[in-house]
């Protein structure tokens, strides 16, 4: 009959009442009936799909609600897997040919139970030939002994789940059987339910109480929806095992416990299994925007820079704006040249350093008859080395178009992308070997998988909640992880020891009481695009001599550290989005180490980089802005290599460390921090005796492991040799403008050398030396427009000032009451003096080229003394050229300095071309200079009241 004949309504109502052969039948007469067939997808194929005892529906235990894409394809996928296990029904000793002719011998039904054939499932084996249907009718079954299983039978309980309960053991010793719709209980005299060491066993849609399943190879297995309660299963060098859509509740120790290397002897169902694991592989799109954690993730990825209402972030229910009222005035502030960022912090210097007016920068600092008047005794300066890059920081355009495009460069990366550029990556998410675990829950127990002995397994889309951990791998062993939701664990989500690895991707891990990914001994896994979000604890720790690679992860909302890395974890991480932390971004502590490249860091309650305590890791091209507190920590013993880096737009200091840190900062952009560039202080930190059980960190004791939780201590890796060691913290190359106090504060009880920056700007002064016992050396910098003086150096202090270019800062060039040198400087267009020694200051001041418009050029008060010698001294409008003490005549000695007037606009053109203006860097570009590679690091911080003009970072404390 042809199908417009009737209106396809009526046929979809028609063809309802049809059973399975019958549709089958139909969909076989024309392409018109196929399709017909097709459309009753959410009706008849639903209902069949629903009605089968032997399966459950599709997305049980996890979405029993939501239902499939394709009925008719869920209950096609049901249908070939209970099929399984009878394909092993050709005679080996057959051959292909024969085989087709060969009559097919007819399948029995034998019942047991009251009405049925047999009493016992024993005594109904017993009869039993191969392939027989062994029906249990609804009951209680009881077997004194082990029962033993010799010929492939399928056994399976009649009516609902839990009307069949077999209390007994089984042993098999045949090629293949089935058992479905039973509920298994421990005999008295074992707690094994099912064991088998040779065949294939195929388990739907059963209940495990209080007991437990051993697969040994060369047996292999296929368990769909079926629930272990109390119970679990144990896999020993298995080739290959699927577990689908299975439910483990109440385990007392690992729910699935995977052992020994997957067997090269393969059993006959591996290649089925492997077929039918491919067909099912869950589909690797991208998640929908909407359901991310963070849902408006592409505006601020886009755009930082763009209008604050863009910039969103929501995290679990909460929407939150992603830019704070002072990270959103960080960032907007790049695109002017002036604003009044960190006012507060510095208007309190103003009696004891007056100078103009405060909000003055890069212009505006003088009325238009004195810039007139400048105009005709201003010297040309501005090519010096380091001229371009002082164009660079007084063009907020293009110091913006460069945040963007850094901010471009550092786009999380989608797993789809990222399995494309690494192989490795998309060989492990392919694999198909040991134990495969899909769309199952375990909740409410102790352990949900144990990994050991080289074992292997993937997890698909499966969920872990309310578990004392969900994940442990260890002794060599590999893990795959996509797609599965692992929270509120008492311990750690994953673990990860013992040179484990694997790749753990594109999973959401979030609220468990200690790290989501904890990496330890040697441990190596790939950790690539996770959610690992609102911990008790740190997000990822990396501890022990572990490794790893953690790449483009969103890592946020964790209580403590993002990162965590100390005692020799040695990580790379890239290409992370590391926000919103209620503590440190990345903490490095305790001889930690790591190359941290290219992460985005921002919006942390703490640093948000802190290395202490011998930490030395290596952070190159990172993105760290809009912290609560300081861009990044060096503390106690703190080392590094600190390269390439944006550090903008903090509450605290661009860069706090501590005189007792060793790190090495070069060519890093630290700019429109609220209070000083960079910092550094002697303070030591209150917390620097704590050990890392105390205050409220992570657990990091050595616990042993092994399958029985047993772990020898010396298999674990040596501490390699330690590094060339640095003995001077190097502060090089960097541009440290626009911040809200002074660009470079230092109250040092070591030795610092500040060679080649650009001290641009700041609101403050340029450099301010507190305290500094040991020599502070100040080479080649420019340092210019900054809102007080040049250079302050406080009594007692050891400076040296060699080779800088301080140009037009709104107060003294130089002031100093300290002790040092200060020579072959060009200290020029200042609005005080340009060098103004006071109090007991004993300074050399050897050749250097000094112009003031409207002060002296050398001014010495109170008892200063020392060697004012060879100096050339340009004399501005007012002819003021040295002032000079009385009473200390004798121990101040000015000699063969040269002063020179000039009137014609060509003759102040001149001045500064032989030497040319300096700076001037030996090797050209910046970048040239080669730093030592030794480093190291130690841990999170807490409150010191006070702020940064105490002495202290704003979070300063070890936790």
């Amino acid at each position: 009959m042809e199908v417009s004949g009737l209106p396809v309504e009526l046929w979809q109502l028609i063809l309802s009442y049809l059973c399975l052969p019958d549709l089958g039948r139909c969909s076989l007469v024309c392409r018109a009936w196929y399709e017909l067939v097709l459309s009753l997808d959410k009706t008849r194929w639903r209902q069949l799909c629903l009605g089968c005892l032997e399966h459950r529906h599709p997305n049980w235990p996890n979405q029993p609600g939501v239902e499939p894409q394709s009925w008719r394809e869920a209950f096609k996928q049901h249908y070939l897997a209970s099929k399984t296990w009878t394909k092993n029904t050709q005679d080996p000793e057959s051959s292909n040919c024969l085989s087709l002719f060969r009559r097919r011998k007819g399948r029995r039904r034998l019942c047991i139970g009251v009405g049925g054939e047999f009493g016992s499932l024993r005594a109904a084996l017993a009869a039993a030939s191969s392939y027989d249907c062994l029906v249990l009718l609804p009951g209680v079954y009881e077997e004194q002994g082990e029962v033993l299983l010799k010929v492939p039978v399928e056994v399976v309980g009649q009516g609902k789940l839990g009307d069949v309960a077999l209390l007994a053991s089984i042993d098999q010793h045949c090629p293949t059987a089935r058992l479905c719709n039973v509920v298994f209980m421990p005999a008295h005299f074992t707690s094994v339910l099912y064991k088998t060491t040779s065949g294939y066993v195929q388990f739907d849609n059963c209940t495990f109480e209080s007991g437990q399943l051993q697969i040994h190879a060369p047996g292999a297995c296929q368990v769909k929806f079926c629930t272990f309660n109390q119970s679990s299963i144990h896999l020993r060098n298995v080739a290959l095992c699927v577990l689908e859509n299975c439910e483990f509740i109440g385990s007392e120790n690992a729910s699935v416990t995977v052992e020994g290397c997957p067997s090269s002897d393969r059993n006959w169902a591996c290649k089925h299994l492997a077929m039918l694991a491919k067909s099912c592989t869950a589909s690797m799109q991208e998640p929908d925007p909407a359901s991310c954690p963070v849902a408006k993730q592409d505006s601020w990825r886009e755009s930082l820079l763009g209008p604050v209402g863009r910039c969103e972030i929501v995290v679990g229910e909460e929407r939150s704006s992603f830019l704070s009222a002072v990270s959103a005035q960080a960032l907007l502030v790049l695109a002017q040249e002036d604003t009044e960022f960190g006012e507060n912090l510095w208007a309190a210097k103003e009696e004891e350093y007056p100078a103009l007016d405060s909000n003055s920068s890069d212009s505006d600092l003088c009325s238009d008859d004195e810039a007139d008047a400048q105009a005709v005794y201003k010297l040309p300066y501005q090519a010096h080395s380091l001229s371009h890059t002082l164009a660079d920081v007084t063009d907020s355009r293009l110091q913006g178009n460069r945040l963007h495009a850094l901010q471009r460069d550092l786009k999380l990366k989608s797993l789809q992308q990222e399995l494309q550029q690494d192989k490795e990556a998309q060989s492990l998410a392919n694999s198909l070997q040991g134990c495969i675990i899909r769309q199952c829950l375990f909740r409410d127990g102790k352990g949900g998988i144990l990994i050991y002995s080289q074992g292997q397994a993937k997890l698909e889309g499966s969920i872990f909640r309310d578990l004392t951990y969900a994940v442990r791998c260890i002794q060599n062993s590999k893990v795959i992880m996509l797609r599965n939701d692992i929270h509120h664990c008492k311990a750690s989500g994953i673990f990860l020891r013992l040179s484990a690895g694997g790749l753990i991707a594109d999973n959401n891990i979030h609220s468990n009481c200690e790290a989501g990914v904890d990496i330890r001994k040697g441990a190596n896994p790939l950790v690539l695009c996770n959610k690992i979000h609102s911990g008790l604890r740190s997000g990822i720790v990396v501890v022990g001599n572990g490794k790893g690679i953690i790449r483009s992860n969103q890592i946020y909302g964790n209580k403590e550290a993002g990162i965590y890395i100390l005692y020799n974890g040695n990580p790379a991480v890239s290409g992370n989005h590391i926000f919103q932390g209620l503590a440190a971004g990345v903490a490095v502590n305790e001889n930690g180490r790591g190359q941290i490249t290219g992460n985005i860091i921002c919006e942390n309650q703490w640093g948000g980089v802190d290395i202490r305590h011998g930490g030395n890791p290596i952070l190159r091209n990172n993105l760290i802005f809009c912290g609560y507190s300081d861009g990044m920590v060096v503390g106690e013993r703190g080392k590094g290599l600190i390269e390439g880096n944006a550090i903008y737009g903090n509450k605290g200091c661009g860069v706090w460390m501590m005189s007792s840190s060793l790190p090495h900062l070069l060519n890093n952009q630290i700019s429109h921090n609220s209070i000083y560039g960079v910092a550094v202080f002697c303070h030591k930190d209150n917390a620097g005796n704590y050990t890392p059980s105390q205050g409220g960190s992570e657990s990091f004791q050595e616990e042993t492991e092994g399958a029985s939780g047993e772990n020898n201590p010396d298999s674990e890796e040596e501490y390699p040799a330690a590094r060339r060691p640095i003995s001077v913290a190097l502060v090089e190359l960097n541009r440290i403008n626009h911040n809200g106090a002074a660009g470079l504060h230092v109250k040092s009880s070591e030795a610092l050398d500040i060679i080649a920056n650009v001290i641009h700007a700041n609101h403050d002064g340029g450099v301010a030396v507190l305290q500094s016992s040991q020599l502070t050396r100040i080479a080649n910098n420019s340092i210019s427009c900054n809102s007080r003086g040049g250079v302050l150096v406080e009594a007692k202090c050891q400076v040296e000032l060699r080779g800088n270019g301080i140009y037009e800062n709104s107060s003294h060039g130089i002031v100093s009451k300290g002790e040092g040198v200060i020579t072959e400087n060009d200290i020029i267009g200042n609005h005080r003096c340009g060098i103004q020694l006071l109090q007991a200051a004993d300074m050399k001041v050897t050749k250097n080229r000094i112009h003031s418009f409207q002060d002296y050029g050398i001014a010495l008060f109170d008892e200063a003394k020392g060697l004012v010698q060879e100096n050339l001294i340009f004399q501005g409008r007012s002819k003021k050229s040295i002032l000079r003490p009385i009473s200390n005549g004798e121990d101040c000695v000015i000699q063969n300095n040269m002063l020179l007037t000039f009137k014609k606009r060509f003759d102040m053109e001149c001045m500064l071309i032989n030497p040319p203006a300096r700076p001037h860097i030996e090797g050209g570009a910046p970048g040239s200079c080669t730093v030592a590679d030794g480093q190291r690091v130690s841990s999170i911080t807490t409150r010191v009241d006070g702020g940064c003009h105490n002495h202290g970072s704003i979070f300063c404390t070890i936790l």
